[in-house]
């Protein structure tokens, strides 16, 4: 189950976290609880407690998919580090979502 603004393992009260992603999704689709399992695992994995997920769920809030320019569902935006990103679906190819982090080089 998705719900809005989770975090890592860290409470709200530890140091600001450095990686500030932020997934758009549309209810709880199949597709939106996808990305949002396979982003948790994607950062658990590569950036232990070095991240923070806020979930946004364009059913409930449609105008701030304005704020990110978003024109897909899924979409992560990675806020920090800059510069933001963006990768639309659900996440489900690890490499290309790190790479689209820039957590790995492109192989290209």
């Amino acid at each position: 189950m998705i719900t809005p603004s989770q975090n890592g393992d860290r409470s709200s009260t530890d140091e600001p976290k450095p990686w500030r992603l932020r997934l758009y999704v549309a209810g709880q689709t199949p597709k939106s609880i996808a990305a949002y399992a396979n982003l948790k695992r994607i950062c658990e994995d590569h950036l232990p407690g070095e991240f923070e997920i806020e979930v946004i769920d364009l059913v409930e809030n449609p105008r701030l998919a304005q704020d990110d320019q978003i024109v897909a569902i899924p979409t992560l935006v990675r806020k920090l580090p800059e510069p933001i990103r963006k990768i639309v679906g659900d996440l489900s190819n690890t490499e290309r979502t790190l790479v689209g982090l820039q957590l790995r080089p492109s192989t290209k």
